[in-house]
């Protein structure tokens, strides 16, 4: 099936979950905020989080300083 992720169209399996997404991208143990369709997954849930065709996911970094 069919997401777009940061705008870009990714195909992935049914069976993905975002936690798996999140390491795909390499983004495992990043300070990171995951919003599916303008709502924002809590971390608690990646494991258990399923997307559906279609579905517009955004990754977005959380960036400090000082």
């Amino acid at each position: 099936m069919q997401i777009l992720v940061n705008g870009n169209a990714t195909d992935i399996a049914e069976t993905l979950t975002a936690q798996d997404l999140i390491q795909r991208l390499e983004l495992g143990g990043k300070r990171i905020a995951l919003e599916v369709n303008g709502e924002i997954v809590p971390r608690s849930t990646h494991g258990g989080y399923y997307f559906k065709s279609g579905d517009k996911i955004e990754v977005v970094h959380a960036i400090g300083g000082g």
